[in-house]
């Protein structure tokens, strides 16, 4: 009788999370959608009642997190290979907790460290500045999953390696990561989609920008602060535009972790 009271308990709360995941992207999709068209994504901000778009929001976006995740993710998993195999010393508790510290930090304190190291020297905002900020956010995350996930990895696997006579970093880079991918990716989404939402440090490093930017060293627009603009203003043609971002973004999100999870299945 307690199997089954406990269970159906937790089978009703892990009901209420997804109905309550549902509810949120429906709202957003029946807000959002009407708004959505070839237009609104190709094109770039204009003056209320000319259209406009996100174009370059969208562009800016994946830029700063192509070179965030380019930066934050080697970083990351290098760092948790290290803590999960030889981190049981002062040196390896000392660095996961500054990274449990680095993950409790708010963002936006992220945002004003970037600025006085990055932006400052470099006299404005630009879109590298951004991009690290973001690398900041995701490198604590990826590495503490990581060291999660490599630690999932039997023993038996690294015992029956290393009596065949392969070396350490050979057990840990051709048993023991491709063993804990499907775990390291799915934290590396998790980190993605964090810094994906991230506008309080965009804020202050990457700033904004109405154009189409292909450079790092120039301020850059992004879907987070576009969707803050169009939110605060004080046209309603401005509040539906910032719904179908926020859809768009939420879309984005789901589709990068359905196509990580496909890539990442066990094939048997």
């Amino acid at each position: 009788m307690k199997n089954a009271v406990m269970t159906s308990l937790t089978a009703a709360c892990a009901l209420f999370a997804t109905v309550l995941l549902l509810v949120i992207i429906s709202y957003i999709a029946v807000r959002g959608v009407s708004s959505l068209s070839i237009e609104f994504l190709v094109e770039t901000p204009k003056p209320v009642g000319e259209g406009g778009g996100i174009g370059n929001a969208i562009l800016g976006s994946a830029m700063m997190t192509l070179l965030a995740a380019v930066i934050g993710l080697p970083v990351g998993i290098a760092a948790g290979v290290y803590l999960s195999e030889f981190g049981r010393n002062w040196f390896g508790n000392t660095v996961r907790f500054i990274a449990d510290t680095l993950i409790g930090i708010p963002s936006i304190i992220v945002g004003i460290f970037v600025y006085t190291v990055v932006v400052l020297p470099m006299g404005r905002q630009s879109g590298f500045a951004g991009s690290v900020a973001l690398a900041i956010i995701m490198l604590p995350i990826v590495a503490r999953t990581s060291e999660e996930m490599i630690r999932l990895v039997p023993n038996s696997m690294r015992e029956g390696a290393l009596a065949l006579g392969a070396p350490q970093w050979r057990v840990s880079w051709n048993i023991v990561l491709p063993a804990a991918a499907s775990g390291i990716a799915t934290g590396a989404m998790l980190a993605i989609a964090r810094v994906t939402g991230e506008t309080a440090p965009l804020l202050f490093t990457a700033l904004n920008s109405r154009f189409y930017n292909y450079y790092y060293d120039q301020p850059m627009s992004s879907l987070t602060v576009q969707i803050f603009n169009y939110a605060t203003g004080p046209y309603e043609v401005e509040h539906a535009m910032a719904w179908a971002a926020t859809l768009l973004l939420v879309g984005l999100i789901l589709l990068i972790n359905i196509v990580v999870r496909f890539m990442t299945r066990k094939r048997h």
